[in-house]
């Protein structure tokens, strides 16, 4: 589980992903440069995608719609920072779906959905194992009703009452024989 964070590179930079870092969720970081971004993107599957606006707003306004749109990424949770006032406006047109955050209002998202992931993943993991438990439960209580019918419990008679009361392979339909062809008489060459 990771968080794309798309920033151009600057001075400031490594502190804001170091502060994005210590949310305790994982962050790669990119530049909204196409086509690295979107790469990047449908290698990761990240579940939130958080795009700063300080430098080339423009630019980071076409990057977020797009990764709105795109197919790999328009499920994750759209994060924009740093938007320029004059942008707002049509930053909320265009992109109803994005949310406009502050590095701290970030953090604190971030890690909220993080923990919510394992609790999903959590369970996810449970509800596997409580099936795998039913299944061997289920597969003793078939080799042990197999076993009471007066056959010995030994593992290979499970086996040979399942092949026993298997259905026998369909046999292929004989060919019709065709009615003998005439000679015919050789060519003169």
């Amino acid at each position: 589980m990771s968080v794309l964070y798309l920033h151009f590179e600057n001075d400031d930079r490594p502190g804001r992903v170091a502060r994005l870092q210590k949310s305790g969720v994982h962050v790669v970081v990119a530049e909204p440069r196409w086509p690295g971004f979107f790469e990047l993107a449908k290698r990761e599957k990240p579940y939130a995608i958080a795009i700063d606006f300080s430098q080339a707003p423009s630019h980071s306004l076409e990057t977020a719609d797009y990764m709105s749109k795109a197919r790999e990424t328009k499920e994750a949770a759209l994060f924009l920072l740093r938007v320029p006032a004059d942008r707002v406006e049509a930053v909320q047109k265009r992109l109803p779906q994005a949310t406009i955050v502050t590095e701290g209002e970030l953090s604190g998202k971030l890690a909220e959905m993080e923990r919510e992931a394992e609790a999903r993943a959590r369970q996810k993991k449970e509800a596997a194992a409580a099936a795998k438990k039913a299944a061997r439960a289920a597969n003793a209580a078939a080799k042990a009703a197999a076993a009471g019918k007066g056959k010995p419990a030994t593992p290979t008679a499970g086996k040979t009452k399942a092949k026993a009361g298997a259905a026998a392979p369909k046999k292929k339909p004989a060919r019709k024989s065709s009615p003998p062809k005439k000679a015919q008489p050789k060519k003169k060459k």
